[in-house]
């Protein structure tokens, strides 16, 4: 059954594979229905996976297959709270390790050209400190990394 709201991601013909790496790297999350063309229709053949039902970290999505005509862009993003360093490097090599590509201040993009933020929350944290001299230098050492570094955040945290 369709979600009554749901985050539609434009891939061109690769849905299906995007939804199975996000199920296999994330937690919480699944490939769905998948519905597939009833005939030949101008650009595809019976039996091409339009859609796909799917969710990432919970979150219902459905995968077109809509053509090379629409682009991911960074106006768009999933940001992936993670426990300890151990999760952040694992979704981040898994992101960046299946031809994706890293960004700044942990983001990231995926094969598909989607963005991602691997976000620890001892980052979160560290941002909000009440310190705010704390949380200033905290915020300048996440500046100077791409993936993030629990232990250099908490460093720079402590002064």
């Amino acid at each position: 059954m369709v979600p009554r709201n749901t985050i539609c991601l434009w891939y061109d013909g690769t849905a299906l594979e995007a939804a199975t790496f996000y199920a296999e790297t994330f937690p919480d999350s699944a490939v769905g229905d998948i519905f597939r063309a009833p005939a030949d229709f101008p650009s595809g053949r019976q039996g091409d996976v339009l859609t796909v039902l799917f969710t990432v970290a919970g979150l219902p999505c459905l995968g077109l297959n809509g053509g090379p005509l629409f682009k991911h862009s960074e106006a768009f993003s999933f940001q992936i709270a993670t426990d300890d360093q151990a999760e952040t490097d694992r979704l981040w090599n898994a992101i960046v390790g299946n031809g994706g590509e890293e960004s700044a201040c942990g983001w990231c993009k995926d094969r598909w050209g989607l963005s991602w933020q691997i976000t620890p929350r001892a980052l979160t944290a560290a941002i909000a400190d009440p310190d705010r001299a704390a949380a200033q230098r905290a915020f300048e050492a996440m500046m100077q990394m791409t993936r993030i570094d629990i232990a250099a955040i908490e460093a720079a945290r402590r002064g």
